[in-house]
Order: structure tokens, then sequence, then C-alpha cells
């Protein structure tokens, strides 16, 4: 059954408010696309503040426009499944590269970062980058080396006092 306007005005609506929000997005062909994989993909999408959405090209350029983003419809080809990143810039990418690892048929188009449209290789080396709290975790174990280190040589120096007064100790009681 064909969408009528409201519902199609509604779509651009919530599109364009997704791509004005967005970190980055992720743009796929869905051939061979089904509902327990729309619903699993929503619902690891779920998890990291990714969105996923179906539309027709026209729908998906009109939204894009409105946002301030230009693509140009031929840059889309076949029926195209929209990933919305809202909270970082690879966590979009993340999973749908994740998801096309053991698919057939369905590929990456292209995607957005920083309001500019990139291609395919662009996104699956961003898929390959380290997540945000990886990238967190490793900061933090640099930031605490220094401080593990001076107290190491601190722990060394006491280490070596306490083995030289249980030596003497020890010759001592001997």
């Amino acid at each position: 059954m064909p969408k009528t306007r409201a519902q199609k005005e509604q779509i651009v609506s919530e599109l364009s408010d997704d791509f004005g929000r967005m970190k980055g997005a992720v743009f796929t062909s869905i051939s061979g696309y089904t509902m327990p994989d729309a619903d699993g993909l929503r619902a690891k999408g779920r998890d990291v503040g990714v969105k996923f959405m179906v539309a027709k090209k026209t729908l998906l350029t009109r939204a894009l426009k409105n946002a301030g983003i230009e693509i140009d419809r031929g840059q889309l080809e076949g029926s195209v499944l929209t990933a919305v990143g809202l909270e970082d810039e690879i966590s979009a990418a993340k999973i749908v590269s994740a998801f096309l690892k053991d698919r057939e048929g369905m590929k990456i188009l292209g995607g957005i970062m920083e309001g500019k449209l990139i291609d395919a290789a662009a996104v699956k080396t961003l898929a390959r980058l380290p997540g945000k709290q990886e990238l967190l975790g490793k900061l933090v174990g640099s930031i605490n080396a220094p401080v593990s280190g001076f107290v190491n040589v601190l722990a060394g120096n006491l280490r070596g006092l306490v083995t030289v007064l249980n030596t003497v100790k020890d010759k001592k009681t001997a």
C-alpha cells in the first residue's frame, strides 16, 4: 500500500531531525534484508545510539537537503538502509560492517562524516578504528602509566630494604 503524503512528510521530518543531530551515517544496499535482520540491527543500535531506517531515495535526499547536506541520488543505488550514529562517529560504521561480514548481496554504498559524503572504503576504514570506550581506556592507561612507574620504583626500594633486613635477621638467628 503506498504511503500517504502525511506519512512521507513524517519520514522526511524524522530523517531530517536525525541527520541534524548525527555524528555519522552509513548507507547500505538492502537486497536480502529480512525482518529478523532489521529487528537484530535495531536492538544492537539501541545499545550504542544508532538508528536504522529504510526510506525511498527521494525522501532520503530531501531529508539530507533539509539538514544542509547535498548528495546526488545517483550515488545511492537500489533500496537503501540508512544507519545514523547519534552518539559517536564510528558506531554506525562498526555495526553495519559487522552485520555485512556474512551477508551476500548487501554492500556499503557510502556514508556521511562531518557533513560530507564519504565512500564505502572510508566507511570500512572507520569501522576498523577502536571504539570510544576502548580509546578512553587507553587514554586512562596512558595517563596512569607514569604514576604506576613511580610507585613501582618506590616499592622496589622498599622491597630491597625488606630483603636486606630479612637476610640480617636470618643470619642473627642462625
